[in-house]
């Protein structure tokens, strides 16, 4: 009866795609209090999860989604997941983002809602591009 409620699923704005060609000056990452988050970008292990979205995009485009709506479906298919915490920067972030469990009122972005579309097989096709999977190890102690 527990539930998990999880944080940033866009990664600190990392999965919208804002950072894919560096740390644009208008963004969160150029500030200076956030130096963490332009660190985690520009590394070695930035750039490898700037591939992976580059990976994950046709998948997104197949279920006529965004990367970030896909991101936000991806968490919430989890049975273990009660919600999700979203943070947008303005109104248009947001609705792309409920985008992932509500059809699209707004005229642009998709027709139907990503999360019924996170099927056994597309969640195994993104897992084998994240590569990040948990695992549990059975333990058989009585």
């Amino acid at each position: 009866g527990v539930g998990a409620m999880t944080w940033s699923p866009l990664a600190c704005g990392i999965i919208s795609g804002k950072y894919g060609n560096g740390v644009p000056e208008s963004s969160r990452a150029a500030l200076k209090c956030y130096q963490w988050l332009k660190e985690k970008i520009v590394s070695e292990e930035g750039r490898k999860q700037q591939v992976k979205l580059k990976d994950l995009s046709p998948i997104a485009e197949r279920l006529g989604c965004t990367l970030p709506q896909l991101a936000v479906a991806w968490c919430l298919r989890n049975e273990g997941v009660s919600s999700v915490l979203l943070g947008s920067s303005n109104p248009e972030q947001l609705i792309e983002n409920l985008g992932a469990i509500q059809a699209s009122a707004s005229g642009g972005g998709t027709s139907a809602e990503v999360l019924p579309k996170m099927t056994s097989h597309i969640v195994n096709e993104i897992d084998n591009i994240l590569g990040n999977k948990p695992y549990s190890k059975k333990d058989y102690r009585s």
